[in-house]
């Protein structure tokens, strides 16, 4: 009688999805600190502009799915380096394709001391797909701060 050791295989099949992740955290929460620096530098409306023009350094870049994106406390976009046209909407009450709040979620986290991630599932720039995103959340006085990788 043959036996089969589909759990290994299994959960090899499962880790390969999922390889990438660790190593694009850091550049994601590194981005937050660099736009955060910069947003001290240089003030909000620098910084704003800088995250939601299409050729700022926090702006998504082709090859790349890294952009900031960042929100007051009741869920306004005040900037985006993806969506420049949700720039000023209250994303507060938008549910995502799983029926989640994500803007809430990454408010509600952002604001913890030190920030966190969220998972929440979005629109990948680069396929234009659903798919599964994590995102460093923090809060800098009176903004969120978060940049994201895909799964």
């Amino acid at each position: 009688m043959r036996t089969f050791h589909l759990v290994p295989l299994f959960a090899c099949v499962l880790a390969i999805p999922l390889a990438s992740q660790p190593a694009e955290r850091p550049k994601a929460q590194a981005m937050v600190t660099e736009g955060i620096a910069f947003l001290k530098a240089k003030g909000k409306e620098a910084f704003f502009a800088e995250v939601s023009m299409g050729s700022g350094r926090f702006h998504v870049k082709p090859g790349s799915t890294l952009y900031l994106f960042v929100y007051d406390p009741k869920g306004v976009v005040l900037a985006h380096g993806s969506k420049s046209n949700w720039l000023g909407v209250n994303r507060w009450n938008v549910k995502g394709p799983d029926g989640v709040f994500n803007v809430q979620e990454i408010i509600k986290t952002g604001m913890k001391k030190g920030g966190g991630w969220v998972d929440h599932l979005v629109e990948n720039p680069e396929t234009k797909k659903i798919e599964q995103k994590t995102s460093f959340c923090i809060a800098e006085g009176d903004i969120i701060v978060g940049c994201g990788i895909y799964r």
